[in-house]
């Protein structure tokens, strides 16, 4: 499997504070991959570098064959690298479709009405509320517009952080199943989660971090089973 994203010894942080210290991974075209920790490990921090919102202070991030290192935010996004916030982050006074329509429009907006029609194919529960104000909606049907709205994008590789986040047991079930199908229709993902069992159940490959490194990494059923998890994720 080729590698989408490619990362090799990344450093961010800000200030005099280094948050990453020197990370490698990778993401494969059609892959679904984990990145799992507690608060304040990093993980954040690694979402907004690959954004472009916080910008390496050393290594490299090639996507899709480009150096995205010295790209800003609308370059990433029109590369096809999305990223779906932590916190949902949807416009409150706006409608359902305004939501979904406002994430093609850097990217995507040719085919923006076949790209809603996919979205609202895999969230059916977003056709019922097209015209509904997105502040009224459930905080479950909020992360499903959220990440519908990273659809619209065309991506080549999503990146969720956090998106169980806030959610019932049984809306996450829901949540992470979503994901699965999304990865049916050929997007790679990136899940950057706290929610280690369901991550591992839905992923390929798995890294754990720790105070900005990775401390395992994976196969996720591998890592599932093993029983280091609960002394790096745990500190048990």
């Amino acid at each position: 499997m080729s590698a989408l994203l490619d990362v090799h010894d990344l450093r961010a942080g800000y200030g005099e504070t280094e948050v990453l210290r020197g990370i490698d991974f990778t993401v494969g075209e059609g892959e679904i991959v984990a990145v799992l920790g507690s608060n304040g490990v990093g993980k954040s921090t690694l979402n907004r570098t690959l954004s472009g919102i916080v910008r390496a202070r050393a290594g490299a991030i090639r996507f899709d064959g480009g150096d995205l290192v010295r790209e800003r935010p609308p370059a990433i996004v029109a590369r096809g690298l999305i990223h779906v916030p932590e916190g949902r982050r949807i416009f409150p006074n706006m409608s359902v479709r305004d939501n979904l329509d406002l994430g093609s429009y850097r990217r995507g907006r040719t085919r923006r009405v076949e790209n809603r029609e996919r979205v609202l194919t895999i969230f059916p529960r977003l056709r019922e509320r097209q015209a509904q104000l997105a502040g009224t909606l459930s905080g479950g049907e909020q992360q499903m517009l959220a990440i519908g709205r990273g659809l619209m994008a065309e991506p080549k590789l999503l990146i969720l952080d956090e998106p169980s986040l806030g959610l019932s047991p049984l809306l996450v079930e829901e949540l992470f199943a979503l994901i699965a199908r999304i990865r049916a229709g050929g997007v790679a993902v990136l899940v950057v989660e706290q929610n280690v069992v369901q991550s591992l159940e839905i992923a390929d490959r798995a890294y754990i971090l720790s105070e900005g490194t990775f401390v395992m990494s994976g196969a996720a059923a591998t890592i599932a089973a093993d029983p280091a998890l609960k002394r790096a994720y745990l500190g048990l």
